[in-house]
């Protein structure tokens, strides 16, 4: 302790002098955060919030303090069609992301478009010199939404296991997404280290939604690993092309035994259709909604183009056919 009676922190990388004799609750108050709202990590170990009243601080502690950040009626024709995962049922099958839009309140609308009943969500640092600044959770409730903190940025196992401790303390959700990164240019998952981090993450009681590559072994492996989903990528994150292989989504439909959705790379809603036609139980947006120039619209046509191929999918297509042939008989022909 100083003899000003201050001790000296690190809070999210800067350095701070504050008052000796602080908890980690006061500390919050002190910085104009609400405790209930934040997770905080203390020298690299989370602290759980019910004790951050009791807990200290230190001269010398480094401090991380995070919150989420972005990063209607549902229309049943015949019967009610839900999907499950983790034991949680959802009748909506378009999940969309909180990045890229250009506020709070327009990724709010659509989202309410979209009719999504799960939205992703970023942890991110506390803004401690301005803690007054607009949450996510002040524009969609975490009450009516499920939120999915996800690791989008993490580019190793261990990044991505430190997140999701924190985003588990910070808002109290085991269904989580994960995603380890391989490098910057791609955005390609690094499946080694995905794999790694979906056994650490399941032993630990979390539910991993796993985002992964196009290749049916890989999400196999997942599967066996504790992955709750599996969301192989449609076409490189943020994208747009669509999906580049349609038979290997096919294929990890048709031997996965937990949900499958498509995660990155629609860029307009012909190529959400394609992937519940191909059996998905969902399907991950984000950059398409939001980079869209009405995002709301899109947001309408994604939630119509999702709805419209799973009926195709149940339907059943017909069947390809190498020539031709009449809808009308060719009998009785004047």
């Amino acid at each position: 302790m100083h003899s000003d009676g201050t001790v000296s922190i690190m809070v999210n990388g800067e350095h701070k002098r504050v008052r000796a004799g602080l908890s980690l609750a006061g500390l919050a108050s002190d910085l104009g955060l609400v405790p209930e709202k934040v997770a905080v990590e203390r020298n690299l170990e989370v602290v759980p919030r019910s004790t951050l009243g009791d807990v200290m601080v230190e001269d010398g502690d480094e401090l991380e303090i995070v919150h989420f950040v972005g990063g209607g009626d549902h229309e049943v024709t015949a019967d009610v069609d839900s999907w499950t995962v983790a034991g949680r049922t959802f009748r909506s099958r378009l999940i969309v992301g909180t990045g890229k839009y250009k506020d709070f309140a327009q990724n709010a609308a659509a989202v309410e478009a979209a009719g999504a009943e799960i939205v992703t969500v970023a942890v991110r640092r506390v803004n401690v010199s301005d803690p007054k600044a607009p949450m996510l959770t002040d524009f969609i409730d975490p009450k009516r939404v499920t939120y999915l903190p996800n690791t989008a940025g993490c580019f190793t196992g261990d990044e991505a296991i430190r997140t999701l401790r924190l985003a588990r303390e910070a808002g109290g959700w085991d269904l989580v997404k994960l995603e380890v990164l391989g490098e910057a240019r791609t955005l390609y998952p690094d499946m080694v280290e995905t794999l790694r981090a979906t056994e650490v993450l399941a032993k630990e009681g979390f539910l991993p939604m796993v985002y992964c590559v196009d290749d049916p072994i890989a999400a196999k492996r997942l599967e066996d690993a504790g992955a709750v989903a599996i969301m192989p990528l449609g076409a490189p994150i943020g994208s747009g092309l669509g999906i580049q292989n349609r038979i290997t989504i096919r294929l990890i439909v048709e031997g996965a035994k937990v949900p499958v959705l498509v995660d990155a790379g629609v860029g307009t809603a012909s190529d959400a259709a394609v992937a519940m036609e191909l059996g998905c139980d969902g399907v991950l947006m984000n950059t398409a909604i939001a980079e869209a120039k009405n995002p709301v619209m899109m947001a309408a046509a994604m939630k119509a183009a999702v709805e419209s191929g799973r009926l195709a999918y149940r339907a059943g297509r017909m069947g390809q056919r190498r020539y031709a042939d009449p809808s009308s008989p060719l009998a009785g022909l004047i």
